[in-house]
């Protein structure tokens, strides 16, 4: 398990290589892509639910062949 002291000697390494100012902007953009994955994964379920709620939006049942099936059987 990684203790303070570890945590902060990685922190300080950082700070040294990347500079204070590209912390935050790193931190911000992290942040922006959280933030576009929700708002992907909310609009993803929201159109699976309108898909399934759609009766016109889901496939035929196999066994019953379709319409294709239903012509057949009239001629």
């Amino acid at each position: 398990m990684i203790g303070t002291t570890e945590i902060l000697i990685i922190g300080g390494v950082v700070l040294i290589l990347f500079g204070s100012a590209a912390i935050p902007r790193f931190f911000r953009s992290i942040g922006k892509a959280q933030s576009e994955f929700e708002k992907g994964k909310r609009e993803g379920a929201a159109d699976g639910d309108a898909k399934q709620d759609d009766p016109a939006a889901q496939r035929p049942d196999a066994n019953s062949g379709g319409e294709d099936a239903a012509e057949d059987s009239r001629q």
